[in-house]
């Protein structure tokens, strides 16, 4: 019963925590384009590669 008084406001705390983190995320931008890289995979990019053959 005594863990009870240990867990209970460390899982508030982690609650916020995660609230914090996906709040910062959120409006640093993290979620703007969802689709762009998903689209970019599909693209056709089978022009002479800056590199040179390997």
């Amino acid at each position: 019963m005594e863990i009870l008084y240990l867990l209970i406001p460390l899982s508030v705390v982690l609650v916020f925590a995660i609230g914090a983190v996906f709040w910062w995320a959120l409006h640093s931008g993290q979620f703007e384009d969802l689709e762009g890289p998903a689209h970019r995979i599909l693209t056709d990019n089978d022009g002479p590669s800056r590199h040179g053959p390997q």
